[in-house]
């Protein structure tokens, strides 16, 4: 049978198609399409691709393949159109999917103690020079530590503007950004994760713990202006590095899938986790344009840290903690 002849007998099928495209069968929308309907409506979509290459492969009149075109483009954007945003849905990830998720994950336990242990420790043996005298200069170096001591020589808050604060908000958001971005999309690799998360974490411990020394006078003007915006930053470098890992755990423990359907199973579950760390980034980067370089009084900006402090527990533990009633 000709390809003219076969096509000739589809065109019943396509005006069925061109019915659902207008929303005259059955005058109904697809919001209010049964599961039949839907059903048919794929298998007509599906039908008229294969007219479309069967018309083009048999160099058939270009009015039948404008045709066919325009009318398979049409049904694929009906059938894949965009869902509208719903406001509901996103405030259930944030406030239930994300908490639930961060707090059952081991995969953000694993990378929360291995980053803030790490920060830690780093801390306390470049606050105290006595261990290991040479570490804040073997891990900073002498250009860095000279940077430091510069950037925080004069007091914070003695100059500034809303133009200057917003700049520097939004410089604040690309790096940090970048930094949650290179842990989570290292993810797969899984060394490359565990590598920045170990390298910040070491890199910002040494910073914090050199500054605390009694002898180094820019200190009191450095913890002035990380105290406001620390505890997000640092959980969201966390957070991101534990949904990368989650990733990686997908291409390495499949549980019997193969690879490609475990990597997508893990990564559903990581975008709770992810979109929360990108939150707690934008807001650090809020506060370290805006309120960590300002001329309020530190005490202001430490009752700051400590809110953003007890409202994280209260979103990671009390919204976190199983449910009686989850399944």
């Amino acid at each position: 049978m000709k390809a003219e002849d076969v096509l000739e007998k589809r065109k019943v099928q396509w005006s069925k198609l061109e019915e659902y495209l207008s929303g005259s069968r059955l005058g109904m929308r697809r919001s209010t399409w049964s599961p039949e309907q839907v059903l048919e409506f794929s298998e007509l979509y599906r039908a008229a691709c294969t007219d479309l290459a069967l018309a083009q492969a048999y160099r058939l009149p270009p009015q039948t393949v404008d045709y066919l075109h325009n009318l398979v483009g049409r049904a694929h954007n009906r059938l894949y159109r965009s869902q509208k945003y719903d406001l509901a849905s996103w405030w259930n990830v944030m406030f239930h999917d994300a908490p639930q998720q961060i707090f059952r994950d081991p995969c953000v336990h694993v990378a929360t103690l291995l980053f803030f242990g790490l920060f830690f420790i780093s801390a306390l043996i470049a606050w105290n020079p006595s261990v290991f005298p040479s570490y804040v200069q073997g891990v900073l170096g002498e250009e860095q530590i000279e940077g430091l001591e510069t950037s925080f020589a004069e007091e914070i808050g003695t100059q500034g503007s809303f133009d200057t604060y917003a700049m520097m908000a939004g410089f604040y958001i690309r790096n940090n950004t970048g930094i949650g971005l290179q842990c989570f999309g290292f993810g797969p690799l899984i060394l490359p994760t565990l590598y920045t998360l170990i390298y910040n974490a070491v890199v910002l411990g040494a910073s914090f713990g050199y500054m605390a020394r009694s002898d180094v006078e820019a200190g009191k003007n450095f913890f002035e202006f990380v105290t406001a915006h620390g505890p997000f930053e640092l959980s969201a470098i966390a957070l991101s590095a534990g949904a990368g890992l989650r990733l990686g755990l997908g291409v390495l423990a499949t549980a019997g899938f193969n690879r490609m359907a475990s990597f997508k199973i893990q990564a559903r579950r990581s975008l709770p986790v992810i979109a929360a760390s990108a939150t707690l980034f934008i807001l650090a980067a809020f506060t370290e344009g805006f309120i960590s370089p300002s001329p309020l009084p530190y005490a202001l900006k430490a009752l700051w840290a400590v809110m953003s402090s007890t409202a994280m527990m209260f979103y990671f533990v009390v919204l976190g903690a199983p449910r009686e009633n989850a399944p």
